[in-house]
């Protein structure tokens, strides 16, 4: 399992078909320059289940920017809210074609699990289940419209992403929750979602652990110790994570696997990062636990970035279940390996959705 995928946002924005292999989609971005990951992303559906990922954390993501802002984004709640709804009907028309199934319940999960199971479906026949994730809540024009994604399949929710937001402020900003924020938090709580910490200010960080009583999770985070950016999780909050039964995500995003990363200019061979780098990230979080029950993947591969600024010995997703032997090297039990593999998230979303 893998919980950070930005699946519809490379669909629409970045015009990936990704019903094809990523050989196929590289091929047809060869000569494009307009962004620094053209052919060579590294995420499709066939790779997924090549790679056995038979379910992920899939986004929504649309971000609302003032006039002079170098962030991307739209001028508008309205806009970005029918930005998320584009990439909904992304989705919807992956579940048509049997290449996506949504999960929102425990039903569903218990029947997704059993289907990728069984040895006699053969794994190019068996959909990507995905359970559905809004990255930054800038597109909910009002708490409102909160219900209306809950309805449309939505469980989960991270309030903010990079810079200013109208919910949150998020990477590279600083300041606690905005007032719509804390009364998002209390609805989310309302609807038994689950809060994803990822990309909060240190001081939004902490509040929202104060206010929001249900489910938590980092779906895409690395350690501060060990790579020293704001964006990564000091041990303090390491450890009230753990508190709270959360688990966390480690992001393959290289600039967060090393330090002194510059993006455009770094290369991944270059600077000697390997996918074995976020078993170090493992480590740390494990040896604050004392278990391997807090770690687990949120690789957020494609996340605007390729195989440029993702582990070199990655040639695509499929390449993620080398974890299971490289964990084993280091000395991880099987039953640890299960658990940071997909264990640990079955285990956040099951207790979660027992409470329905």
């Amino acid at each position: 399992m893998d919980a950070h995928l930005d699946l519809a946002m490379n669909a629409l924005e970045w015009n990936r078909d990704l019903k094809q292999p990523v050989s196929k989609i590289r091929e047809r971005e060869n000569g494009l320059t307009d962004k620094l990951d053209r052919a060579k992303g590294l995420v499709s559906l066939p790779e997924l289940r090549k790679g056995n990922i038979g379910l992920v954390v899939a986004t929504q993501i649309a971000r609302v920017v003032d006039q002079h802002s170098s962030l991307p984004g739209w001028n508008s709640p309205e806009q970005a809210w029918a930005q998320s709804q584009g990439q909904l009907a992304w989705y919807k028309a992956m579940e048509d074609q049997n290449e996506m199934i949504l999960i929102t319940d425990m039903l569903s999960l218990k029947n997704h699990i059993a289907l990728w199971e069984n040895a006699n479906i053969a794994a190019e026949d068996k959909p990507v289940g995905y359970i559905l994730s809004l990255e930054g809540a800038d597109s909910l024009i009002d708490l409102s419209y909160l219900e209306k994604a809950y309805v449309n399949g939505l469980r989960a929710l991270g309030p903010a992403h990079y810079g200013p937001g109208r919910y949150a402020n998020g990477t590279g900003m600083t300041g606690p929750l905005k007032s719509l924020g804390i009364q998002l938090l209390k609805e989310m709580d309302h609807l038994n979602m689950i809060l994803d910490v990822t990309h909060l200010t240190d001081e939004a960080f902490w509040q929202a652990l104060s206010v929001f009583k249900g489910t938590i999770w980092a779906s895409h985070h690395n350690c501060r110790s060990l790579v020293d950016h704001q964006r990564q999780l000091n041990d303090d909050q390491i450890k009230a994570l753990i508190e709270r039964g959360a688990v966390i995500g480690g992001s393959l995003d290289v600039w967060m696997l090393t330090n002194n990363w510059k993006r455009g200019v770094s290369d991944p061979i270059k600077n000697g990062v390997p996918l074995e780098s976020i078993i170090d990230h493992f480590d740390h979080i494990c040896q604050i636990a004392g278990n391997s029950d807090h770690v687990a993947i949120g690789s957020d591969l494609d996340g605007m970035y390729g195989k440029e600024q993702a582990p070199y010995d990655l040639e695509t997703i499929a390449d993620v279940q080398s974890l299971n032997k490289l964990l084993a090297i280091r000395g991880y039990q099987s039953d640890d390996i299960q658990k940071i593999l997909h264990g640990n998230w079955l285990r956040i979303i099951s207790n979660n959705w027992h409470k329905n």
